[in-house]
Order: structure tokens, then C-alpha cells, then sequence
């Protein structure tokens, strides 16, 4: 019997064309990366222009990550319905779209709409650029892949901040940060359009077997013959079929709920670092003060990428439970505060490297733990659902720092740090077994 697509994908070797998809991939998780985070680094100026308090600020940051939420459910779904590459085209004009208006935005209300656009484009890019991964690589070199794309998120923040301080910030305003976010997300358009192809397992479930040679032929592979037999009946790539198969929704809610508690954790320096480095004694300028998110992503880039050769070496598993406990600790630690600006960047990139980890950890999971059929479908809730606790990051932080007072930072950071931990205690009971062969076992039994 001649190879399934499946089977030539993961048992060949990388070819070029692959490994330019699996950089693309990392250029638009720079992107997302960028984009969330340009309300953070506009935040002071924010703050400044319209005189808004922290839980104020809080809605605006965190509206594009609920935009995310929707982006991830709606958008990941599209693309097992319509395609992985077209649904990534949509994600990257609703993000230039929605950049373009927030850097044009005069009041709090628009600038939630316009954060909410550009956030769902963001969590359909996100559920989208996840699968295209998994489904360009091979079985060897996959978890490598999926850390170096996660890896991409803090690289494109790490460059934004090098923008927003060095650049943006200090010769324009806080608008400029927008903007720039706008021009470059509609660059890439073109660029993926040609350079991208469609994955063969999305291809395989239409039954487009010329469009799986296509794919293949691209990729340097030989062609196949034939498609896999698809069993009468079979399950379709809805939500509902992942949350009632007794098989997936276990994995389902177990990785969706979480991602959710460590986005808590995660998103809590990323959106209010610059705001508390700001405000805390004895206080920085905005530019400044906008360099340790810089630092935190430098650390999420190397904790990222690093992770992804432990993953190939160790597993999944207990690394990645290892890096939620450090991870929590890490971000505890922050909230003791700092008296200089080197000490509050080098406390936010040992952060940012073990939490950063983790969501790699998590990435992989959603790869190996959601079959092919549904693996848009399953990583879109899941990081819908964990978009509830990214977008309720700043909403907590902002409340109990209003609560608390603004000199309660340990007692925040602490507060916030327990997202993490409640993570590792979900993904530790995860099944061991990957999703297409707890499909392909329920079929046999």
C-alpha cells in the first residue's frame, strides 16, 4: 500500500520549501506578537493623553485579547472549513484594519472596538499558523518547529519594543505604535499569498487529491495516488464534535482550562509591566519604562526557543509542568519590586523566558493532542477559551491593584502568579497518547 500524505509529510526529510513556510509562520507570530502588545507600549501615552485610571486602562488592554477569544473559536473553525492559507489572508487584513483605526482612535469607546477588531484576527492567525506547523513538518523535527514558532510571538515584541523605545515612541507618539503595526501586517499579505501552499491534511479532508500534489510537489515530495479512506459518518471539524467525543473531550477541556489559568499568569507582566515600572518609585519615563517588555520578550524568545530542543530530547509532559512551577515564581518574584531600571528589566526577562516556555509546552500539545481532521478546530477553543484568561489578565491586575491600592505589588503579583500553578496541575492530568491515535482507537474498538 503506497503512503498516505500523512505518512509522507512526517517520515521525509524537511525540504526548503518547508522550512520557508515554518519561518512565515514564525514571521506572523511575530506579528501577533507585535500587535497584542502595541497597547502595552502605547499604555503611558494613553494614559497621559486621555487621563484615564489603571482599571480603565485595563478594558483597553484587554480588548483585543477578548477579540482574540472570538478570533480563535470562529477563525480556527473557518480554517477547517475553508482553508488554513485564505483564512490567514482574512486574519491579516481584520489586523491591518483594526491597527490603522487604533492609531487614529481620539477616546477609550473606539479604541476597545478597534482592539477588539484587530484581536480577532489575531486569534484566528494564532488557531491558523499553529496547524499549518504541524501539518509542514515532519515527525522529527515538529516540536522543534512549534517552539520556534512560539518562539516568534515574543521575537516580533522583542522587535517592537526596540521600535516603540528606540524609535516610535521618543520622534512620533504613542499613534506611531499603531501605525506601524498596520503597515507591516498589510506587507505580509502578498507574501504569504505566493509563498504559502495549503496544507496536504486540510486537502486530504476535502478530497482534493490533485491540490495534495500540488502541496507535496512543492514541497519536493513525491506524489500519491490515492487518499486515505474516509470512514462513513466520520466526525466533521465542529466544536460540538470535539467537546461530545468521549475521547477528545477530556483533552479538550483540559487544555483549554489550562491555557486559560497560565494566560492569567502570563499576560499579567506583559500588559502591566510597563505601566508598573512607570508608576512604581522611583518611576520611569514611558520610553524607558517600555524597554522591560523588551526584556521580557528576550527571554520569552530564548526560553522558547531552548524549550523546543528539550521537548525533542524529554517530551512534553514534565518539562513543561517544570517551567509552569518556575514560571509562577518567577512572576511572584517580580511583584518584590526593583530600585533601577536594569534590575526591573532583568526580573522581567527571567520571567518572560520560563513563562514563555510554558506556552510552548502548551503549543505542542495542542499539536499532538487534537487528529488532524479537527486540529484548527480543537487549538481555536482552546485558545479561545484561554483568550477568557488572557483578556482577563489585565481586567484582574487593574481590579485588585484598584482594590489593593497601587503599593500592593507583591500581593498582586502573587495573586496572579496562582494561574500557573493551577495550570500545572491540568496538564499533568492530560492522556499521554496523541490525538489521531485516540481517534484511530476509538474507531477500532
Amino acid at each position: 500500500m503506497s503512503q498516505t500524505p500523512r505518512e509522507v509529510i512526517e517520515q521525509t526529510p524537511m525540504g526548503v520549501r518547508q522550512w520557508i513556510v515554518v519561518i512565515l509562520m514564525v514571521l506572523l507570530n511575530a506579528l501577533d506578537g507585535f500587535d497584542v502588545l502595541s497597547s502595552a507600549f502605547a499604555a503611558p501615552g494613553i494614559t497621559a493623553d486621555w487621563g484615564i485610571a489603571r482599571p480603565a486602562l485595563g478594558v483597553v488592554l484587554s480588548a483585543e485579547l477578548l477579540g482574540m477569544g472570538f478570533g480563535s473559536v470562529l477563525l480556527g473553525g473557518a480554517a477547517d472549513r475553508y482553508g488554513r492559507k485564505y483564512t490567514m489572508i482574512a486574519c491579516l487584513v481584520l489586523m491591518a484594519i483594526g491597527m490603522y483605526l487604533a492609531s487614529v482612535a481620539t477616546a477609550v469607546q473606539p479604541m476597545v472596538a478597534y482592539r477588539f477588531l484587530t484581536g480577532i484576527g489575531i486569534g484566528g492567525m494564532l488557531t491558523t499558523t499553529n496547524a499549518v506547523v504541524a501539518e509542514s513538518t515532519n515527525s522529527r523535527w515538529r516540536s522543534v518547529a512549534i517552539a520556534v514558532y512560539v518562539a516568534g510571538y515574543p521575537l516580533g515584541a522583542i522587535i517592537g519594543g526596540i521600535a516603540a523605545s528606540e524609535w516610535l515612541l521618543p520622534s512620533y507618539s504613542w499613534h506611531a505604535v499603531f501605525l506601524f503595526g498596520a503597515v507591516v501586517t498589510a506587507v505580509l499579505v502578498p507574501v504569504i499569498l505566493a509563498l504559502v501552499p495549503e496544507t496536504a491534511a486540510y486537502l486530504v479532508t476535502k478530497r482534493d487529491l490533485a491540490g495534495v500534489n500540488r502541496t507535496l510537489a512543492a514541497f519536493g515530495k513525491s506524489p500519491v495516488s490515492d487518499l486515505p479512506v474516509i470512514v462513513a459518518g466520520a466526525a466533521k471539524p465542529r466544536v460540538t464534535d470535539i467537546l461530545s467525543n468521549p475521547k477528545l473531550r477530556p483533552v479538550t477541556l483540559l487544555l483549554s482550562f489550562g491555557y486559560t489559568f497560565h494566560c492569567i499568569t502570563f499576560y499579567y507582566i506583559l500588559k502591566f509591566g510597563v505601566q508598573i515600572v512607570s508608576d512604581y518609585p522611583p518611576g520611569y519615563p514611558p520610553a524607558q519604562a517600555a524597554t522591560v517588555l523588551t526584556y521580557a520578550n528576550i527571554g520569552g524568545f530564548m526560553g522558547s526557543a531552548l524549550f523546543g530542543f528539550v521537548m525533542a530530547r524529554l517530551g512534553v509532559r514534565w518539562p513543561t509542568a517544570l517551567m509552569l512551577l518556575i514560571g509562577a515564581m518567577m512572576v511572584a518574584w517580580f511583584g518584590t519590586g526593583r530600585d533601577t531600571l536594569n534590575a526591573w528589566q532583568w526580573a522581567t526577562m527571567i520571567a518572560g523566558f520560563f513563562t514563555n516556555a510554558a506556552i510552548s509546552g502548551y503549543y505542542a500539545a495542542f499539536a499532538r493532542g487534537f487528529p488532524a481532521y479537527a486540529r484548527a478546530t480543537g487549538t481555536g477553543f482552546a485558545l479561545g477559551i484561554g483568550r477568557l484568561g488572557a483578556a482577563g489578565s489585565p481586567l484582574l491586575a487593574g481590579t485588585l491593584f484598584g482594590w489593593l491600592g497601587d503599593d500592593q505589588l507583591l500581593t498582586v503579583s502573587i495573586i496572579m502568579a496562582m494561574g500557573s500553578v493551577i495550570s500545572l496541575v491540568l496538564f499533568l492530568m492530560l492522556p499521554e497518547r496523541d490525538g489521531d491515535d485516540l481517534v484511530s482507537e476509538q474507531a477500532a474498538g
